[in-house]
């Protein structure tokens, strides 16, 4: 790679929730019908890109956000987020509000006209394909995402952060090992092991009764991993307490599957897509028809100047 490149990746689904819940359902189309999450989403890629100026640039997709592997591992996976289920190869329907649920197609439309690269895998979410784009990429990598699931990607040798966008896109933080041990008290390549023996109720993970993250930071920081904390509580001469030894014991049929469910995928086949970053629109007609119909106004103005790096 050339001198220079950095790899933009953006957990999409995150970024037009968090558009949808912060821009004014009075942004609308000429028609009236909302497209606040299609401007905002468009925003914040201007703004992140006008800030980064990547060379690379992929938006990643949820082909799945509820993969039946891992409900098959821990059947409480994002369960409370089904509001009904449906025949068929997605047997579940996120909670999505129905003014999203129809911008979502503009999005991916949007994305196409400017010529974003749209990058999913069947069976998988967003999270296992920034996994694999962001290992051995070759080059810098910026993760953007308000899910603190994708800390656990964070590395410093290989030039890997996150852009924490949980506060706001203009007020987000840039996260390396070092926030991390300071936030959490250990290290970036043992956050999966601290969620896993936390849990995370937002992903229906209940994490070891009794151990949150002091506790989950005590144990990784003495023994390492969760393969080695739970050898130490089967171990009768190891060092560990008997509260916390009778948690992890307690805990075993769930340690036994969960860090699979935690873990980030980082070896999926994608192919090769071309991530380049479009510096001009791959269909003009297409983004001035999309301009009209759904009143994009000066969102479409600041995406296009943004991506080809004028002021």
């Amino acid at each position: 790679m050339a001198t220079g490149d950095r790899l933009l990746l953006l957990d999409t689904a995150s970024l037009y929730f968090r558009a949808f819940f912060g821009v004014p359902d009075s942004v609308k189309a000429p028609d009236g019908t909302p497209v606040n999450a299609v401007r905002g989403l468009m925003d914040f890629i201007s703004r992140l890109v006008g800030e980064y100026d990547p060379t690379h640039l992929a938006c990643c997709w949820d082909d799945d956000w509820r993969p039946q592997w891992r409900v098959d591992l821990i059947p409480s996976y994002k369960a409370h987020r089904v509001v009904r289920e449906v025949p068929g190869p997605r047997p579940d329907v996120e909670e999505v509000p129905d003014p999203l649920e129809a911008q979502v197609p503009v999005i991916l439309s949007v994305l196409e006209a400017y010529g974003i690269p749209v990058v999913g895998h069947p069976e998988m979410e967003a999270d296992d394909v920034i996994g694999t784009l962001a290992t051995d990429a070759g080059m810098p990598v910026d993760i953007v995402t308000g899910d603190r699931d994708l800390f656990q990607l964070v590395d410093d040798d290989a030039s890997v952060r996150v852009l924490y966008v949980a506060r706001g896109v203009s007020r987000h933080e840039r996260v390396d090992n070092a926030w991390v041990r300071g936030k959490y008290g250990v290290d970036a390549g043992q956050y999966a092991d601290l969620a896993t023996l936390r849990g995370d109720a937002s992903d229906g993970l209940p994490g070891v009764a009794g151990v949150g993250d002091k506790t989950a930071a005590t144990l990784l920081n003495r023994f390492g991993t969760i393969d080695a904390i739970v050898e130490a509580a089967q171990d009768p001469d190891s060092d560990m307490g008997p509260g916390p030894r009778g948690k992890i014991k307690a805990a075993s049929d769930y340690l036994a599957v969960a860090p699979r469910v935690v873990a980030v995928r980082r070896d999926l086949d994608l192919g090769s897509p071309d991530l380049a970053r479009p510096r001009t629109p791959a269909d003009h007609d297409a983004v001035v028809a999309l301009d009209e119909r759904w009143g994009l106004g000066s969102s479409a103005v600041r995406l296009v100047q943004a991506l080809s790096g004028s002021d």
